[in-house]
């Protein structure tokens, strides 16, 4: 097992979370300490408050990966006399960095609004509100015969080839390269200044560009020439959609049945909910966080309810007037995040033999309560 760094941890979570999938202007990132030091110890958090700042003391934690940033307004100033400051100093003194996802983890496949979409089960989710085209590009590379193999399989296992239920796909092309190494040069095959021809292989396969960098990297360390010859290629193809919210199919049900549904698979004490009780469920949108602004997607896109929090009266009173049932079981269910990441993170590094402890934060940090 090998002992690894910050930007090694999230080098790995960028490849699930991409920044670029973010919204613009949102304040993603390393927001606190610093990414050089050792990471023994992760956690997965929701909310970076008070209460889970101790929590990642307690437990000897090097780096929080959190979901809402914890410095997403300017600070002025890093003072004792005001709760953020007290924070932000609890936390480079004990040596805790931070990382924020904020809707670049919205977004992401497997990320919030997948795990909020499987936990509701919903069947056939798409996307509900577009943000994001994942372009397809498609590399050719040319090696020699004896090494295919080896650089077919590293940059399948890096992402590319894959389509649809299918991984690793590639096409190869056998033929005759031919190179002279100058003065300088170390050949892995030939001599300088002797012309050489050799048996290569060209291999060629399609990818989703967000994977570019870390297929690039992995073709580059199975391929044995000193300089490797590749292209790649922009597709006209339509890539992946991707974007903020789901909305998929359920069982049918009414209105009221689904709130208690959602109560009990979102572990909440109580919802707000629009509409008539009676009305039958069949299409359900859901968008984590706070979705008042796109309602009119779920609309358009024929739901028949929308699951989001922090629902304002007159955005309700907007729903309502054009039919559209509404159920708000708040912002905090986005906690599902918590173990849905670590889940994802701890999978990934046990694959890349990293020596790294990755958990959930037990802290409750909604703020609200039902009474």
């Amino acid at each position: 097992m090998k002992t690894i760094n910050g930007y090694e941890i999230i080098s790995l979570f960028e490849q699930f979370s991409p920044k670029e999938y973010a919204m613009e202007d949102d304040k993603i990132g390393l927001q606190v300490g610093d990414l050089s030091r050792p990471v023994k110890r992760v956690m997965i958090a929701l909310d970076v408050l008070d209460e889970v700042v101790e929590e990642a003391i307690s437990k000897a934690v090097d780096l929080i990966i959190a979901h809402h940033p914890p410095i997403f307004r300017s600070l002025s100033k890093i003072t004792m006399d005001n709760p953020s400051g007290k924070l932000m100093h609890k936390l480079i003194k004990h040596d805790i960095a931070v990382y924020a996802a904020h809707t670049n983890l919205d977004v992401a496949k497997g990320g919030v609004n997948d795990l909020l979409s499987d936990a509701l089960g919903l069947q056939e989710a798409e996307v509900l509100v577009p943000t994001y085209e994942d372009k397809l590009k498609k590399l050719v590379v040319y090696v020699p015969k004896n090494h295919a193999e080896q650089v077919k399989k590293a940059i399948g296992d890096a992402g590319a080839g894959a389509i649809g239920n299918y991984s690793h796909c590639v096409f190869s092309t056998e033929g005759i390269g031919e190179f002279q190494p100058l003065e300088g040069a170390e050949p892995y095959i030939g001599s300088v200044n002797k012309l050489e021809h050799v048996e290569e292989v060209k291999i060629e396969s399609v990818y989703l560009a967000s994977k570019e960098k870390n297929i690039v990297k992995a073709m580059f360390k199975a391929h044995p020439y000193e300089e490797v010859a590749y292209d790649i290629y922009d597709l006209q193809i339509k890539g992946e959609q991707l974007g903020l919210g789901r909305i998929g199919k359920v069982k049918e049900s009414t209105l009221l049945e689904f709130a208690n549904h959602v109560k009990e698979v979102l572990e909440v004490d109580g919802v707000r909910v629009v509409g008539n009780l009676d009305a039958k469920v069949k299409k359900v949108a859901v968008l984590g966080g706070d979705g008042n602004k796109y309602y009119s997607h779920a609309l358009r896109k024929g739901a028949d309810v929308y699951i989001t929090g922090d629902m304002y009266y007159h955005i309700a009173h907007d729903a309502q007037a054009v039919g559209l049932n509404i159920i708000d079981p708040g912002h905090n269910v986005e906690k599902v995040m918590k173990t849905g990441v670590a889940k994802v993170l701890t999978e990934m590094c046990k694959n890349k033999g990293y020596e790294v402890e990755i958990f959930p934060s037990v802290i409750h940090t909604d703020p609200f309560t039902f009474i």
